[in-house]
């Protein structure tokens, strides 16, 4: 099963009008640790020194990765989050943009480590990506699904998100995106 999604594009166009949450307080951290050897991967912001991981992550993920600069874009944001047990085995990129004078939360990108897929780590950053955009104002949040990610599209909606629209021709391949929405 395959639970990754990402916007196709990565480029700055798509990019205007964001809003990147760079606030440092004591409410940004949405660190879990793992106390036994079932427990789920450690969530923490990303740091310069896991981009190696994360972009091995993005590249075997998906057939249109991200390039290496728009995760350093991302440095410092509060919806940059990794999953680490104990090097990155997933990471999520959320982000609030203005939508009609009301913020809407966007996830933008989440993947998982191909080797570590079926253990919830994704659902994992979801909620704490859904967190983050919670407590930047978000009132709702969106993200694009390829229609052909059966597994991503049923994570998301076992956590609230609703089918809102379908962009056609979406992917460089010409596969449609879903658009999902929920409320936070």
């Amino acid at each position: 099963m395959q639970i990754t999604t990402r916007p196709a594009r990565g480029d700055a166009a798509a990019d205007r009008g964001t809003i990147h949450l760079y606030q440092h307080t004591v409410a940004d951290a949405v660190t879990t640790t793992a106390s036994d050897p079932f427990a789920q991967p450690t969530v923490r912001r990303a740091e310069r020194a896991d981009l190696i991981a994360i972009y091995r992550i993005e590249r075997t993920s998906f057939d249109q990765p991200w390039p290496y600069a728009a995760f350093e874009g991302f440095l410092g944001s509060a919806g940059f989050l990794v999953a680490a047990d104990p090097g990155v085995v997933g990471y999520v990129v959320a982000d609030v943009v203005p939508a009609h004078g009301r913020d809407l939360g966007h996830i933008k990108d989440l993947a998982v480590s191909e080797s570590r897929r079926g253990e919830g780590i994704g659902s994992l950053l979801l909620r704490h990506g859904l967190s983050v955009l919670e407590r930047h104002g978000a009132a709702s949040v969106k993200l694009e699904v390829r229609e052909s990610n059966e597994g991503a599209i049923g994570l998301y909606r076992s956590l609230g998100f609703e089918h809102r629209r379908t962009l056609a021709d979406y992917y460089g391949d010409g596969e449609d995106a879903l658009v999902f929405v929920r409320p936070l």
